[in-house]
């Protein structure tokens, strides 16, 4: 079976009327502008601008993250990711799908020795001092991540972990409680490392943030918790290889994109839902969102023109959300198309015992398992939007496994960048992330930036 597949059948007006995609048109001019998307997309990968691409093949990249999670990861009970938004919303993912929320709560036994694993994302306060109150520090390795070393949130936290471990230890022993991952030459901690002789994994140059899950920014994670590096990379490669295709009917993220670029400017459904059936994989609708709104959310058009366009992801979870968001999903504004993922497979069905057989409320449950609620809760899910005229799609992975994973990270990245080229935007920039970056960094007194205050005045 093929690790990672899409059913679009509720995406289509046979199931759903007119809230649908015609059948005719998607085999029709949708195919053929497709046609044209997937000859620029690779036109862009030849001349080296989607340097994502490339990191399924990244081989000594990945020996390079293997040794170092082998050898100088393994030396601590712990490992903190501090990084934000793409410097730790794929990472977490990767962790939380193949080893659960419940990693750190495990014995040393059960987790094979391998460390803990914990995430120092948002700049809050109360989070922060809480973890560093919580760790041992001498059994700490603190993985700082930012490609340009100057993310304030990231540079913030890893200050004060600096101080925290300088208090605990002398300066020849600080260092060895650090890894940067960042930029292979330029920025702080690029030239931190090489002065202080800290540990450093590169970025690739041509990567963003929230198309470097498969790079060091999310390997070396996923690595200290002792995933398969090179089934996760296998995955990847192998989506890779089905989205080669220019005919839209066999390629995967052609259709993801497709579909709902669609429903978004066509039918006015521009609000995305991504959701998940199962716990582990929240983080990925996390990462997600971000992909999604942060690559396609733009004021301007790659000709410069103004055309504020994007769609809004929102992140759900199955089936909690089934009780938070379902009714408005059912009956709410017709502005919402739903990307379900299931997982065809899993290690522990958890059987439901059939305890009460004279009760009518809980006699039906027994004899199920956990895992066969949650599945028959996405098809009853489905099949109510598919009622109400409401589309929806479903990606399912056979097993939350590596290679599995790597096919879905891969598709959902390939998607992103089709759909750019859909809306005729850059989904690699982010113009209005950095302006409120300047604005911060004026307002806390960084050199070189204005004070917003000063710009006022000067008004």
């Amino acid at each position: 079976m093929t690790p990672v597949t899409l059913d679009h059948a509720n995406f289509l007006t046979p199931r759903v009327g007119d809230g649908g995609v015609d059948p005719d048109r998607l085999e029709g001019v949708l195919s053929e502008r497709f046609q044209e998307i997937h000859r620029e997309v690779e036109r862009r990968r030849e001349e080296g601008g989607l340097g994502f691409y490339g990191l399924p093949y990244a081989s000594e990249s990945m020996r390079q993250v293997q040794e170092v999670a082998d050898s100088f990861g393994q030396w601590f009970e712990a490992v903190v990711v501090v990084g934000i938004g793409g410097s730790s919303l794929g990472a977490r993912a990767v962790a939380e799908a193949l080893r659960g929320s419940l990693w750190n709560e495990r014995s040393e036994e059960s987790r094979e020795h391998f460390p803990k694993l914990y995430f120092l994302e948002n700049a809050d306060p109360d989070t922060t001092s809480e973890l560093l109150a919580h760790l041992d520090l001498r059994r700490t390795l603190f993985n700082i991540v930012s490609k340009s070393g100057s993310t304030a949130e990231t540079m913030a936290q890893f200050l004060v972990v600096e101080e925290a471990l300088r208090a605990t230890m002398d300066e020849n022993q600080l260092r060895g409680h650090l890894l940067f991952t960042t930029d292979p030459e330029a920025g702080i901690l690029r030239a931190m490392a090489e002065e202080r002789g800290i540990p450093a994994l590169p970025v690739p140059p041509q990567v963003g943030g929230r198309f470097s899950v498969l790079s060091p920014v999310g390997l070396l994670p996923a690595a200290v918790v002792g995933a398969d590096l090179e089934e996760l990379l296998k995955g990847a490669a192998e989506m890779d290889a089905r989205c080669r295709s220019g005919t839209l009917a066999e390629n995967p993220a052609g259709l993801f994109a497709t579909l709902l670029h669609t429903a978004d400017v066509e039918a006015g459904r521009s609000v995305h839902v991504f959701m998940p059936y199962g716990d582990r994989m929240r983080a990925i609708g996390l990462w997600f969102q971000q992909l999604w709104g942060e690559s396609l959310g733009k004021a301007r058009d790659r000709e410069g023109r103004i055309v504020n366009v994007g769609p809004t992801p929102v992140a759900a979870l199955g089936a909690v959300d089934q009780h938070s968001l379902l009714q408005l999903l059912m009956e709410g504004p017709h502005d919402k198309a739903v990307a379900f993922v299931r997982v065809g497979r899993r290690e522990a069905p958890m059987p439901i015992p059939p305890s009460h057989p004279d009760v009518a409320g809980l006699s039906y449950l027994g004899g199920h398992t956990l895992e066969a609620l949650l599945e028959t809760e996405l098809k009853a899910t489905a099949e109510a939007l598919r009622r109400a005229g409401r589309p929806s799609l479903v990606l399912e992975v056979e097993t939350l496994d590596e290679r599995a994973l790597g096919g879905l990270f891969m598709l959902l990245q390939i998607s992103t960048v089709y759909a750019g080229a859909l809306y005729g935007v850059d989904p690699l920039d982010q113009p209005g992330v950095e302006l409120g970056k300047e604005i911060t960094y004026g307002l806390l007194g960084r050199e070189g930036f204005p004070s917003p205050e000063d710009s006022d005045e000067a008004d």
